[in-house]
């Protein structure tokens, strides 16, 4: 379940944007509120929010430090300002911290759902593209950016690649299919991709891997086989030392984006 956090040390406005905020989620979201910027900071050191609305001018701590702070957190939230003055220079630079709203008080309830929802959608569509880059292999990326360049053989060992991934597929396997010399499709295969076959080779099943893992619940070992690894434990050597982790972490690590955007 998502949670919004609303910091803010007039209990009145506190209080009454929790009650609204309760009243429209009808218990699709937590809500969870803070009476300053030091008690917010507390409860974020020990838990995640991904929607942060919170007043500009508190003691100690005030809206626009607990932002910048917040920034610096692995998976920050996303962020609404409150304020009872509309000071332009206090605006100005809540934009800048990437602020998705600004909101005078007192605050009109139709206006705060509205900003709430807006908050919202931005942070799914900023965890949808955190999970399609750590689907994405930025060489493989690069590759395909050059594609338009590559040779019809280059072209059609890359498509014979793709369709034989599962398979103990070796360069000279696809040098035969070509009908070439197996010394000089190595060469004309680097020179055209940037990557060695066997390098190539490898990142294309670990970039297929990470699709299943992140899209299927198949276990490791039916993934290590798909992708043309003969045991799970070559395949985990192989993907951590490609994604710098196991691919069991991998897959927890995107079954959290996928929560967030649920």
């Amino acid at each position: 379940m998502k949670t919004i956090l609303v910091v803010d040390d007039e209990p009145r406005t506190r209080e009454g944007i929790r009650k609204s905020l309760e009243a429209w989620a009808a218990g699709r979201y937590k809500i969870v509120t803070a009476a300053s910027g030091v008690e917010a900071l507390e409860w974020l050191g020990e838990n995640e929010a991904n929607l942060l609305i919170t007043d500009i001018r508190m003691p100690e701590i005030g809206g626009l430090d607990l932002v910048e702070r917040v920034k610096g957190m692995e998976r920050p939230p996303v962020v609404i300002i409150i304020s009872g003055h509309p000071e332009f220079d206090y605006a100005q630079k809540a934009l800048q911290f990437g602020v998705v709203e600004y909101l005078l008080k007192p605050l009109d309830k139709t206006k705060l759902v509205q900003a709430v929802e807006l908050a919202l959608k931005r942070e799914e569509d900023i965890h949808r593209v955190e999970r399609m880059e750590r689907l994405v292999d930025p060489k493989l990326m690069e590759t395909v950016r050059q594609g338009k360049q590559y040779g019809s053989q280059v072209q059609e060992a890359i498509q014979f690649l793709d369709n034989h991934l599962h398979e103990p597929i070796s360069m000279r396997d696809i040098a035969d299919h070509l009908h070439m010399n197996a010394s000089y499709f190595s060469v004309l295969f680097k020179e055209q991709t940037g990557l060695t076959f066997s390098e190539y080779l490898t990142r294309k099943r670990v970039q297929r891997a990470k699709e299943l893992l992140s899209g299927t619940r198949q276990t490791i070992a039916e993934i290590s086989d798909q992708v043309g690894y003969q045991t799970a434990k070559y395949f985990v050597k192989v993907f951590r030392s490609i994604e710098g982790m196991s691919p069991g972490q991998y897959r927890k690590s995107v079954a959290y984006t996928e929560e967030t955007i649920q």
